[in-house]
């Protein structure tokens, strides 16, 4: 793993300003390779590896989705959950407006514009989470109480 310096994202001043423990950890990045490349340069396993969803209601409304990487969102039962219609995900170019990070350095803290946040609530139960920091091909590691704590997510079980 490269020993390079913390890149300052929004996501890191938000960690920072909450005062979050966490460490860094920075990867060769690889286009569509998803949390199985990270989990892979990382030598975690790819349950420990968070990722962050942007999706949108039928009222064209963004949320977070945060899942395990080994897993899918049902996004028939986070409808009914969440009391909407229907949810998908957004296309690349709405993810990036709504979030302020390119798809595939997406974070769910430091975001561009406030979103519902909804946790898979199987990943509180993980000693220790990797989630985006804000940049591709970089993952910070943390408690999944630090995440709870700053986000203060909705808790669903949607993950398949």
């Amino acid at each position: 793993m490269a020993k390079d310096k913390t890149p300052i994202t929004p996501a890191i001043r938000q960690l920072r300003a909450e005062k979050v423990e966490f460490t860094d950890h920075i990867y060769a990045y690889e286009e569509k390779g998803g949390t199985a490349v990270s989990s892979r340069e990382l030598g975690v396993g790819e349950h420990c590896v968070i990722k962050t969803l942007i999706m949108e209601d039928d009222a064209k409304k963004p949320l977070i989705i945060l899942m395990h990487g080994d897993l899918q969102v049902s996004t028939k039962e986070l409808s009914r959950i969440i009391g909407v219609k229907q949810i998908t995900p957004c296309s690349p170019e709405t993810a990036q407006k709504h979030s302020g990070y390119q798809v595939g350095g997406t974070s769910p803290f430091g975001t561009r514009r406030p979103m519902p946040v909804y946790l898979e609530e199987t990943i509180t139960g993980l000693e220790k989470i990797y989630i985006n920091g804000g940049k591709r091909g970089y993952l910070v590691g943390m408690a999944p109480s630090d995440l709870v704590r700053v986000l203060r997510p909705v808790m669903v079980r949607v993950g398949i």
